[in-house]
């Protein structure tokens, strides 16, 4: 469940209810202690990244887990094109894992290896006829050197907002030199209309993230966007409550604010044409668009 700022929050037992953004004020990050754990790091978006810790998994899937409802738009196009596919910041394999099984050889890029092995652990578990069609590739995205080609490029999870718009052509042409005749890059991203940013740079919502080992867990989460750098950040509170303990959590996500028609100029100078886009409204002033781009033949 989403609550986006501007309604109520929902009515949980005390010792459930979220840790509130506003308890740790606006603008500075809590400090360790009181059964806070801040994790050391600042993520680079989460679909990057694996989880901080163990204690994180459950978050980073509730998020962008494989029930996501992405993976069956995805696999219909790749139905269309054929493999190979390459996936791009692929974590743990939400996407790479259940497109092998669905019979697609799957390059998984991603500069996180322990999410790589995660995605490889997975695949053993399946079998070998799964495990046998991913192949991964540890590479940070603003460097990223491919040798393969593909019919079908992933930058799936708002990835593209994960990389600095001072890299994106960079890899942009990298994907589409590396592209089959006929090829097809497919992204998604948050678009947000900019009155609405300036008129709410700050923004909350919550959820309860499932679980099934007996712990609950609700996220308030706090998104503040920066104009100037057209950056945001999103800070997760955690708060879990299991039957001999409870703890604290707090995450911390940054990514970049997509110009669409910057990131279209970027895919014309990469060779690449829009063929579709579909959009999704998240609400009055956000939505969320999928584009299928296909090389200029």
């Amino acid at each position: 469940m989403h609550t986006p700022s501007g309604t109520s929050l929902p009515v949980v037992p005390a010792a459930l209810a979220p840790v509130l953004p506003s308890r740790y004020g606006l603008d500075q990050e809590p400090a360790p202690g009181a059964g806070i754990r801040v994790t050391a790091d600042t993520l680079p978006g989460l679909e990057s990244v694996s989880p901080a810790d163990e204690s994180s998994v459950w978050l980073h899937d509730a998020l962008l887990g494989p029930h996501s409802a992405d993976i069956v738009r995805y696999l219909g196009l790749a139905r269309s094109t054929g493999g190979p596919v390459l996936d791009l910041g692929s974590g743990a394999g939400r996407l790479a894992v259940p497109f092998a099984r669905h019979g697609f050889a799957v390059e998984a890029v991603d500069r996180d290896a322990s999410a790589l092995e995660r995605l490889e652990g997975w695949a053993r578990r399946i079998g070998p006829q799964v495990a046998g069609l991913v192949v991964t590739h540890r590479a940070d995205l603003t460097a990223l050197r491919l040798r393969g080609s593909y019919r079908l490029a992933l930058l799936a999870g708002a990835m593209v907002a994960a990389v600095p718009p001072a890299d994106r052509p960079e890899l942009l042409r990298e994907v589409a030199a590396h592209l089959e005749a006929g090829g097809a890059l497919a992204l998604d991203y948050t678009a947000h209309q900019l009155p609405g940013l300036i008129a709410e740079p700050r923004r909350t919502w919550a959820f309860q993230v499932p679980r099934f080992d007996g712990v609950d867990e609700w996220v308030v989460a706090r998104q503040v966007f920066d104009l100037p750098s057209m950056s945001e950040r999103i800070t997760y509170y955690a708060a879990r409550t299991g039957k001999l303990s409870s703890e604290r959590v707090v995450l911390t996500t940054d990514k970049w604010i997509v110009d669409p028609e910057r990131l279209a100029a970027e895919l014309h100078s990469a060779g690449l044409h829009i063929e579709g886009r579909r959009r999704h409204r998240i609400d009055e002033r956000t939505e969320s668009v999928l584009l299928v781009c296909r090389t200029d033949d």
